[in-house]
C-alpha cells in the first residue's frame, strides 16, 4: 500500500489524519515543520504528500517550490488558509489539489485514492474514453457519441492539457502559460474563456451541469475523470466559465 506523507504542525489534525489514512491501509509518515518535511520527502520517497501551508519554520509553499525542483509526486495541499492569491500560488508551484480546514475526512480519502490512481497510471497511456467521447492523444483525433470532432490548434491543446492532467486543478495562468507563453498574464484570461466556451460546445458540456470539465471560480478549470464507486465528490460545481 502507498506510502503517505502528513505535513503539519496541528497535534489534532495529525492524529485524525493519521488514523484516518491508516484505517484505509497506508503507511504514513509525519513532519510537524517545513525543513524535517524536505528532509524526510527525499529519504522516505512517499507516494503522496499532504502539505499544510502554515508551518512553525518555513512557509508551506517554499517546501513545495523545494521538493518540486526534484520530485513529481501528488501534493495536496490541506490548509486553513483561505485566501485566494495563496491557493492560486500553491497550485502555480506545482500543488495537485487543495483543501481548506475544515474539512470531510472522507472527501480527504477520496481526493488521496483520486491522485495516486492518476499518479499510478502508466505515461504510455494515450486513450480516454468517458461518457461517449474517446480522446485519442497519439493520434490527435477526437470523437463524441461516435462522431469524429473537429478542433482548432488551441482548442486541441487545451484538450491535451486537460486529459494529461485529468482530475488535477489547472490554474488561468498555467494553462495560459503552457498554450501561449509565460509571457502572458491576465489580459489572456478572456481569450482562455473564449475557446474553453467553443471547446465545451464540441463536447456537448454544459458548464451549469459539467459532464467534462468543471470551471473553478475566479481560479481554473478542472477535467472530471470517470467518478469510481466509493469515491466522494469533489469541490461544489462553479457555474459559468
Amino acid at each position: 500500500m502507498a506510502r503517505l506523507l502528513v505535513v503539519d504542525d496541528e497535534a489534532q489534525i495529525v492524529t485524525a489524519l493519521t488514523r484516518g489514512l491508516e484505517r484505509e491501509g497506508y503507511d504514513v509518515d509525519v513532519s510537524r515543520n517545513g525543513l524535517d518535511a524536505v528532509t524526510l520527502a527525499a529519504s522516505s520517497a512517499p507516494d503522496l504528500i499532504v502539505l499544510d501551508l502554515f508551518l512553525p519554520d518555513i512557509d508551506g509553499i517554499e517546501v513545495l517550490r523545494r521538493i518540486r525542483s526534484w520530485s513529481a509526486v501528488p501534493v495536496l495541499i490541506l490548509s486553513g488558509d483561505g485566501d485566494e492569491e495563496r491557493k492560486i500560488a500553491a497550485l502555480d508551484e506545482g500543488a495537485d489539489d487543495y483543501l481548506e480546514k475544515p474539512f470531510s475526512l472522507g472527501e480527504l480519502r477520496a481526493r488521496v485514492r483520486a491522485l495516486l490512481r492518476r499518479a499510478g497510471a502508466t505515461a504510455e497511456s494515450a486513450n480516454l474514453t468517458s461518457d461517449g467521447l474517446e480522446v485519442d492523444l497519439a493520434r490527435k483525433t477526437v470523437e463524441l457519441d461516435g462522431a469524429a470532432v473537429r478542433l482548432t490548434p488551441t482548442e486541441w491543446r487545451l484538450l491535451e492539457l486537460f486529459v494529461a492532467q485529468s482530475g488535477k486543478l489547472l490554474t488561468h495562468q498555467w494553462l495560459i502559460a503552457r498554450i501561449w507563453g509565460a509571457g502572458h498574464g491576465d489580459e489572456t484570461v478572456q481569450t482562455l474563456r473564449a475557446h474553453l466556451r467553443s471547446l465545451r460546445a464540441k463536447l456537448g458540456d454544459d458548464s451549469k451541469e459539467p459532464r467534462f470539465i468543471r470551471t473553478e471560480t475566479r481560479i481554473g478549470y478542472r477535467w472530471l475523470p470517470p467518478v469510481a464507486t466509493g469515491d466522494a465528490a469533489g469541490p461544489a460545481s462553479a457555474h459559468g466559465v
